[in-house]
């Protein structure tokens, strides 16, 4: 038994030890062999080697350029007094089309045919036109964008379709990018707001403020309309040169409704209603005039005996 198991520890060492040697020698064999392909070919290795360091050297020097172009052609915009959504529409375009031509040029240093390539792209442009449908509307809506000029950069906009509303900060070619009141950053298809309604709430100087104001049906309406009138007459965000209105907008179930309109800097909307807002309450209460809640009166019958 001793014997038998000896030699079974003697024949596993021995395999043990053949399969090491012929791993040893197939390495061997193959560094030999990579050592021999590259001594082979170290004229092509050294060529290729060179022509990445040109490519690098080109893309590098062609990023310098490429930022110099667009710097030359924003001062040039900003000298002609363009609108600044035309101004980030040709400097994101021109970025797109000199790095575009860049990666090209480096494409034809490493040998490949510039006639070639332009057939691939020319057979590819069919296929990326259709898988792109979207950002190719995308793109046609920047350009109608920046040719009817629905809005500008610095505008305040409402997206009617989702409700999306902030300023205007960047129009470039495939999106617009709208900064909120809380300063959160929306960025929105240009598709989108060329193909949908939207409210340039800033597009005049001058913007109405519409206000309703309640009162209870026992309140002496002309007095409430004094006092409406003269605190249009004492706000400072008010045109006085403009239409300024007090009047019965509505006889509702439970109140005399009230209509304010004025005329107020587009800037200045929103510090006047909610200072009007605040006022009217103030001095209606200072005054006696209710501003009633909903109600209901119930008229109970006697019962008959």
């Amino acid at each position: 038994m001793e014997d038998g198991a000896v030699n079974d520890v003697a024949q596993t060492t021995q395999e043990t030890v053949e399969e090491v040697v012929q791993t040893t020698q197939n390495t061997v064999e193959e560094v030999s062999r990579l050592t021999s392909y590259i001594h082979e070919n170290i004229p092509v290795i050294i060529s290729f080697g060179l022509k990445v360091l040109f490519a690098i050297l080109i893309f590098c020097i062609g990023r310098i350029l490429i930022r110099w172009i667009r710097k030359l052609v924003g001062k040039s915009l900003e000298r002609s007094k363009v609108d600044k959504g035309v101004e980030q529409f040709v400097d994101s375009m021109l970025k797109f089309v000199l790095y575009f031509v860049l990666i090209f040029t480096i494409l034809t240093k490493f040998g490949v045919d510039a006639a070639s390539v332009a057939a691939v792209i020319a057979s590819a442009g069919v296929a990326v036109g259709l898988a792109l449908q979207g950002s190719l509307s995308n793109f046609a809506g920047g350009v109608l964008i920046l040719l009817l000029k629905p809005f500008k950069v610095g505008d305040y906009i409402i997206e009617d379709t989702n409700k999306n509303e902030g300023t205007v900060k960047e129009i470039q070619i495939f999106y617009t990018k709208l900064s909120t009141i809380d300063n959160r950053i929306i960025v929105i298809p240009n598709g989108m707001l060329t193909n949908n309604s939207l409210t340039n709430v800033t597009e005049k100087n001058e913007r109405q403020l519409d206000l309703r104001v309640s009162i209870s049906y026992s309140a002496d309406i002309r007095k409430a309309k004094r006092i409406l009138e003269s605190m249009l007459q004492r706000d400072g965000a008010v045109l006085k040169d403009a239409q300024m209105n007090v009047f019965v907008a509505e006889l509702a179930d439970s109140a005399v409704v009230l209509g304010m309109r004025a005329w107020v800097k587009s800037d200045e909307y929103w510090p006047a209603k909610w200072r009007f807002l605040e006022n009217i309450k103030l001095e209606l209460d200072e005054n006696g005039i209710e501003i009633p809640y909903p109600q209901m009166t119930v008229h109970m019958g006697k019962e008959k005996s």
